[in-house]
């Protein structure tokens, strides 16, 4: 029988199946052959030896798919691939992570995974400063000169603690990535902070014409406002005042702080002056949204840097800049001031009791911190209203 001079479609279409696999080889390209299955199936195969002498079979593609003209192109780039020591098929390049692929993977496995409180802000400030501008750009693209880009934008635009929040989740981001990454070097150096190193941190406090003036630009009530005016008259976080639920407060004014998991501290029950308490019954109740200062849909109150820059404005221009958390310092200041004990105040604001006394003491302190915001309560009111007559009393309540 003489042998096969060449291989046309046609005649690998008319190959039968055995009762056990077999090959036909090309007469046209050494190494290259047809496989056939007992059921059928038909490929084009390769086989040739690489430099270490080993044998290697490589599949080309589906005989009933490839015209043979196409098997044997895609059999001598293979052929020649092996020959020279490398893969049979070159692999294809893998896309770099881009910026928001590699956040979405960071806010999963390593945020949500531990359950960190500052998850929506986080989120909030990829959403809003990060990911609008870098989300399409490669990760390990991203150079240390387009991170003071954005750095530059955020503090002329937001301020600079604003940048300053964004460069810690960007260098916590990157650190992460790191970790998993081989030859990854974040593109941080000292120095990237906008905030002032030598300034005095968290010394901020409102002296009594800024109160005033303060309490005075609130004094339309929006939501806003009020929740201005309770974080000087509650001492409590700005995130606990804008997520208040109409649930966590009583009828008698009592309102519970909620603590989330992973919080160290909260102020735990603390039963409002009618002062702070007025404010909260004045916010109109939105359908089934369960939150005090609700936006419309079912969420708490956001957008407060928009809201805060509206309230700057209407404040003396000479007024030195300040944040809404000056106002829990403000007010543990004020009590103070208005003689509430040290570890009363403490407890007003939620601050974890050390050593023993933290272990041991299981006292609520609800009368106790009751008191201390009342006189909170005088105080400021008679600095906000000089005019007004207001006594505070300043007699500390038993223990």
């Amino acid at each position: 029988m003489s042998r096969r001079r060449t291989l046309s479609d046609a005649g690998v279409a008319a190959l039968r199946p055995r009762a056990a696999r077999y090959a036909v080889p090309d007469p046209e390209l050494r190494g290259h052959y047809v496989r056939i299955t007992p059921v059928g199936a038909k490929t084009f195969v390769t086989v040739t030896r690489g430099p270490d002498g080993k044998q290697v079979w490589t599949s080309v593609g589906p005989a009933d798919v490839l015209p043979i003209d196409k098997a044997r192109e895609k059999a001598r780039e293979v052929l020649s691939r092996v020959r020279a020591g490398l893969t049979p098929v070159e692999r294809p390049q893998t896309k770099p992570d881009t910026l928001g692929a590699v956040a979405a993977n960071y806010m999963k496995r390593h945020v949500a995974a531990n359950g960190l409180r500052s998850r929506n802000e986080i989120q909030r400030c990829l959403d809003k400063y990060v990911l609008p501008a870098l989300a399409e750009r490669d990760f390990v693209s991203i150079r240390r000169s387009d991170i003071a880009k954005l750095l530059d934008h955020l503090q002329d635009t937001h301020g600079a603690r604003q940048a300053d929040a964004v460069l810690t989740i960007l260098r916590s981001l990157a650190n992460w990535f790191a970790g998993r990454h081989d030859d990854y070097v974040p593109p941080f150096a000292r120095g990237m902070g906008r905030c002032d190193p030598k300034a005095s941190k968290r010394a901020r406090i409102l002296d009594d014409d800024e109160m005033r003036a303060v309490w005075a630009a609130t004094e339309e009530n929006d939501r806003f406002g009020a929740i201005i005016r309770l974080a000087l008259l509650t001492a409590q976080r700005r995130e606990k005042l804008a997520t208040m639920r109409w649930s966590d407060v009583s009828l008698d004014g009592t309102w519970t702080v909620p603590a989330e998991h992973r919080e160290k501290g909260t102020g735990g029950a603390l039963v409002l002056p009618p002062l702070a308490f007025e404010l909260i019954q004045r916010q109109p109740r939105l359908g089934d949204n369960p939150f005090v200062f609700a936006r419309r849909g079912n969420g708490p109150f956001s957008g407060f840097s928009k809201a805060k820059c509206e309230l700057d404005a209407k404040l003396p221009p000479d007024m030195p800049p300040w944040v809404i958390h000056d106002l829990r310092r403000n007010a543990r200041s004020l009590m103070a001031r208005a003689g509430v004990r040290s570890d009363v105040a403490e407890r007003v604001l939620g601050h974890v009791i050390g050593g023993v006394e933290g272990i041991y003491d299981r006292h609520s302190y609800r009368v106790e911190k009751a008191d201390a915001l009342r006189r909170l309560a005088g105080l400021v009111e008679s600095i906000v209203n000089p005019t007004a007559g207001n006594v505070v009393q300043l007699r500390e309540a038993a223990r």
